[in-house]
């Protein structure tokens, strides 16, 4: 049995460090189940023997016993006869996917890197139930908030304040992830035919929710070094936008971040060509060297409308976002919204809600866990590509989800290409988007994007998958099978 499907008594000892011990064997049940389902535990893996476990922790065997047992009659854990005790989740793995994500027969025994989203970190079932506690006092109105909970819109509103941007509660609209929030602001700022500056490449759900407006979309190049400003500034005055959707933390993706220095020339830019700012905010939390951030952009240009999101710095599954609305068109934006849908869901709100509570009080370790997390999976991915790929070349962002990796322009093989290499990629297990996916206009076919979202023994299996499919695809003869694009990526 390889080691990729065994983990050690004294690696889960240190993963459950603290658990609850009153009484311990639920405290430990519940700590092994949070591990299996936020992925450090992967599924299939072998725990170690119950004497194994006991002397590891310091416990009674009855503790782990018990533990055990637990996980088996919750669906975390099967026993094979003569084998072990094995990770599993409730259901089976099909659970976990989505057919819109991963839409075609074989793609659960894939490792898909198609969504560039982690698993939750520890914390968010305490905050779900803690939540849940004060759901009744809600359960005698109506449950729209078009607006949002107003402690909620305090804690948002209270975050920019930290960071050093003077937020009124009314300002924050929650919406149902920053997907919505991009389409809402889209449509309460664009027309048809109106123009609209987008990065490219760029995360390309999107552009497509500005496109529904009808308006028309002027691509701006990120270059594999960074932005060209100069370019972006020339292209806004031939073109006149009306809106400019940037992304200048850890842009998706490509991981640049933009310097106050550069946020201020960008402003003055758009600034002189009466263009809005819609600024996408959803990877601000996830800096990941300890660097100091830049101030919001809002900060250089006050008309800008900023765009936030608690799917990456917390979890996805939260499917919250919000608008910071530039002070004086919050009834704009709310009347655009409410075309849209009534409002966020009041439980995940309030799950929210006790999130950010925490995390400003300092009381909440789920970001900096989270974080803790992404740079060890950062590392892994970045080490497998540099030895198992090394003619690929990519910038190492400093925060973020993602490499994204250029292949090597005198590559051999017909169509040596990001395309093909995502369709070879299938065949070999391992879901990856190529570079046309980000363009807001085509090309880019010599690009991959690669999120390190992924537990690191899966983060070096695909990359193993990937190298092997791309000696496929550079070996290959002209009149190769056309590639078959996804539906969506994330």
């Amino acid at each position: 049995m390889s080691s990729a499907t065994r983990i050690s008594a004294a690696r889960i000892a240190g993963l459950v460090d603290g658990f609850d011990r009153d009484p311990a064997y639920a405290g430990l049940a519940t700590a092994l189940t949070h591990l299996v389902g936020d992925g450090r535990i992967g599924l299939g893996t072998r725990l170690p023997s119950e004497r194994e476990l006991t002397d590891a922790l310091g416990v009674s065997r009855t503790t782990v016993t018990r533990a055990y047992a637990v996980l088996r009659e919750t669906g975390y854990a099967e026993a094979r006869v003569g084998a072990g005790t094995f990770t599993r989740v409730p259901g089976g793995l099909a659970r976990a996917h989505d057919r819109a994500l991963m839409p075609r027969a074989g793609d659960h025994d894939a490792i898909d890197l198609n969504c560039s989203a982690a698993s939750a970190p520890p914390g968010i079932a305490e905050a779900y139930a803690a939540a849940a506690t004060d759901l009744p006092a809600y359960l005698g109105g109506h449950g729209y908030f078009p607006a949002g909970l107003p402690r909620l819109q305090a804690e948002v509103a209270a975050a920019y304040e930290a960071r050093g941007l003077p937020t009124e509660p009314d300002q924050v609209l929650i919406t149902p992830g920053a997907l919505a929030a991009t389409a809402v602001v889209a449509q309460a700022y664009s027309a048809p035919g109106d123009r609209v500056l987008v990065e490219s490449p760029v995360y390309p759900n999107a552009t497509l929710a500005i496109r529904h407006t009808g308006a028309r979309l002027v691509p701006a190049a990120v270059d594999p070094g960074g932005w060209d400003l100069d370019a972006v500034a020339a292209t806004a005055r031939h073109t006149a936008p009306r809106l400019a959707y940037l992304i200048p933390d850890f842009q998706n993706p490509t991981g640049h971040l933009m310097t106050d220095d550069q946020r201020a020339q960008l402003a003055t830019a758009l600034r002189r060509t009466r263009t809005r700012a819609v600024v996408d905010e959803a990877h601000q939390g996830l800096a990941l060297d300890g660097q100091q951030m830049p101030a919001p952009f809002a900060a250089h240009a006050p008309d800008t409308v900023t765009v936030g999101s608690a799917s990456k710095t917390f979890w996805g599954g939260l499917r919250l976002g919000w608008i910071r609305a530039p002070r004086g068109e919050e009834q704009r934006i709310t009347e655009a919204r409410v075309g849209l849908d009534l409002g966020a869901p009041v439980l995940e709100q309030l799950v929210l809600a006790h999130l950010l509570a925490a995390e400003r009080d300092g009381a909440g370790a789920v970001v900096e866990a989270h974080r803790s997390r992404l740079r060890e999976q950062r590392s892994a991915l970045i080490d497998a590509v540099q030895e198992l790929l090394p003619s690929w070349r990519f910038h190492r962002p400093g925060g973020g989800l993602a490499l994204w990796c250029q292949l090597p322009p005198d590559a051999p093989g017909a169509g040596s290409s990001g395309t093909a290499l995502a369709d070879e990629a299938e065949r070999h297990g391992v879901i990856v988007a190529p570079g046309p996916t980000f363009a807001a206009e085509g090309g880019l076919d010599r690009f991959v994007r690669i999120p390190w979202t992924r537990p690191p023994h899966e983060l070096r299996l695909a990359v193993e998958r990937l190298a092997a499919a791309w000696a496929v695809v550079c070996s290959r003869r002209p009149g190769a099978t056309p590639a078959r694009g996804r539906v969506m990526v994330a």
